[in-house]
């Protein structure tokens, strides 16, 4: 698929069909990894892939929720693949703190931005992107809940050093289906609001 494709293709979608991922298609999606930033190569990335219908229906018990008082259809349990995407954030304070023994009098950076939540951002869109060029669609789910995040790590077994940025749902789109527009529904703004130049 061509790229200008791709990115006009680059959505959100909460309803899925029936139809599963292939194991080839998964495995290519997944080659986006390999592809992602990391600050310092620190490679923190840690991803949990779910396609088990039992686990994919215990996180939609935990997030599916308010999704289907909206008015949407069961989309996290419906979605064939889900992708737990989490970061490990020692492993950024492993590669910097070691630096010493390369750099003498070298102190870890005091990370006024946190790059494994940055990095694990990257990785996500590189996720989707990939979803996209496999002529899929992907969804994402998290919470503003840390007991939610912490029910959402247990159900895919994340270890205690892994934090959890959330869920991408990966499936073939139900394009049939018509789906509510919320009432508190934000639309696009120009960018000419959102970029400005220095020439």
């Amino acid at each position: 698929m061509d790229f200008a494709d791709v990115l006009r293709r680059r959505q959100m979608v909460r309803s899925y069909t029936d139809e599963p991922v292939s194991d080839d298609a998964l495995n290519r999606i997944l080659q986006a990894l390999r592809r992602a930033p990391s600050a310092g190569f620190s490679q923190g990335h840690r991803l949990v892939v779910v396609t088990d219908a039992k686990l994919r229906q215990q996180a939609a018990d935990i997030a599916e929720g308010r999704y289907v008082e909206l008015g949407f259809p069961p989309w996290i349990s419906e979605a064939p693949v889900h992708i737990y995407v989490g970061t490990r954030e020692n492993s950024y304070h492993e590669r910097y703190g070691g630096a010493e023994e390369v750099r003498p009098g070298y102190t870890e950076i005091p990370w006024p931005v946190p790059f494994w939540w940055f990095d694990c951002g990257a990785l996500f869109m590189l996720l989707q992107l990939a979803a996209i060029n496999e002529r899929l669609a992907t969804g994402y789910f998290s919470s503003v809940y840390t007991d939610e995040l912490a029910a959402l790590a247990q159900v895919a077994g994340l270890p205690d050093d892994v934090a959890l940025a959330g869920v991408l749902t990966v499936g073939h789109p139900d394009n049939g289906r018509s789906l509510p527009i919320p009432e508190n529904a934000v639309f696009r703004k120009p960018n000419d609001e959102l970029i400005e130049w220095r020439r």
